[in-house]
């Protein structure tokens, strides 16, 4: 039987590869014992990681700025190929490369069966949804590794029609475990179509994602906002606006210059709650981008919240923040008759239609979002370098399948 490593959480700012054991098809035990199902899974399937990537919402645990203990595993970016299934598996073969939704998934509840599977009732005992190797997610072991386990692998994999294919485009169907679907939706969700302005505050990994889906649904102008010089040109080289937030001034005055109106059709918070205030040495605002989409965005607007907030944040800027009970103008989003769309993007109502975008050549979210491969070992060195702001979305190729 083969090996398997994966990466850890060590503490803040700390994260090693450790040796763990080969998965086996059965639930994990806090899923078992809190809700009462049978530990036996021939419902899944065991993967052979192709690629794993590294993302935001891991960089949160990373930070400690969630609860997550030391000896946390992560990874919940998964796409891998098929080398053994249960005997419930009926449509799944091996050998299949698949992409691998981050939201795991009964689909058999009520709110799988609505489409909401990011809230699915069935595997986590915490709260409604859960996700491989996070925090309060069910215990699921996190797919930064050689080898997961999936459940429920009929539901929840999409397997790619062509190995070939799937192969050569790797890089970009390797987004659509997570980083693509949840950009899209908070485009989507923001009511961006034919010939909107678009905002999209953070030119991180799902900033990048979400700018990218805005064109795709047709937008005539996408602005991106962030701190980070090497993330604004990384959205530039794709033919997105940007506004440098390091600089003083209002954020509507700066949308004025680029749209010739100081407000946009629809808005994006790819930020979340580790948000900071505008101009040069600001701290750390965390209901600051909410509070930005709200006064730039027109009245009636909609605005996609796909930034992670959190109920338990343990470097939270004072008590309210470290429940995750922040300072929102709730009013002036009332007053403009806006409508806010929240929570995990349910990848699986996205990620078919996604999987055909990129095989046909009509998005190229690699190229947006900058993917850059690196080894498993290297998952240390990547957290740090996504930390200092890297314009760059790390996908780790842990078996070396990833084409030169």
């Amino acid at each position: 039987m083969p090996g398997n490593h994966v990466v850890v959480y060590q503490g803040p700012g700390r994260v090693s590869v450790e040796s763990i054991d080969y998965p086996k098809l059965e639930l994990p035990t806090d899923v078992v014992d809190g809700l009462g199902l049978k530990k036996r899974a021939p419902h899944a399937a065991i993967l052979k990681i192709v690629t794993t990537n590294i993302c935001g919402s891991d960089q949160h645990m990373v930070r400690g700025r969630t609860t997550a203990p030391v000896g946390q595993t992560l990874g919940h970016e998964i796409t891998g190929e098929v080398v053994e299934a249960g005997d419930d598996v009926l449509f799944v073969k091996t050998g299949d490369i698949c992409s691998v939704p981050f939201n795991i998934a009964c689909g058999r509840c009520r709110m799988c069966n609505e489409g909401k599977t990011g809230i699915c009732l069935n595997v986590n005992p915490a709260r409604p949804g859960a996700a491989y190797g996070y925090v309060d997610m069910g215990g699921w072991v996190g797919g930064q590794a050689e080898y997961v386990m999936v459940p429920y692998a009929d539901f929840n994999l999409l397997p790619f029609p062509d190995r070939d294919r799937a192969l050569e485009k790797i890089l970009d169907l390797t987004m659509l475990s997570d980083i693509f679907p949840t950009g899209y939706h908070g485009a989507y969700t923001a009511g961006v179509t034919t010939g909107s302005t678009v905002y999209v505050a953070g030119a991180g990994p799902v900033g990048l994602a979400a700018a990218h889906a805005a064109q795709v649904l047709g937008a005539s102008v996408v602005i991106v906002g962030d701190m980070i010089p090497e993330r604004l040109q990384q959205a530039r080289s794709f033919g997105c606006e940007t506004v440098d937030l390091r600089q003083s001034g209002e954020l509507s005055e700066m949308i004025e210059q680029i749209v010739g109106e100081p407000e946009v059709d629809a808005a994006v918070d790819a930020v979340g709650f580790e948000a900071r205030g505008h101009g040069q040495g600001a701290g750390e605002q965390p209901a600051t981008v909410l509070n930005d989409v709200m006064t730039i965005s027109r009245a009636g607007a909609a605005l996609g919240i796909p930034g992670l907030y959190v109920t338990g944040d343990p470097g939270g800027v004072d008590e309210n923040a470290q429940i995750g009970q922040l300072g929102v103008r709730i009013g002036l989003g009332w007053a403009k008759s806006h409508r806010f769309t929240t929570g995990q993007c349910p990848v699986k109502q996205y990620n078919r239609l996604l999987m055909n975008m990129i095989l046909s050549d009509k998005a190229q979210i690699a190229k947006a979002v900058n993917a850059t491969v690196i080894p498993l070992s290297d998952a240390p060195q990547g957290y740090q370098d996504f930390d200092h702001g890297a314009a760059k979305k790390f996908v780790l190729d842990p078996h070396g399948m990833v084409p030169a």
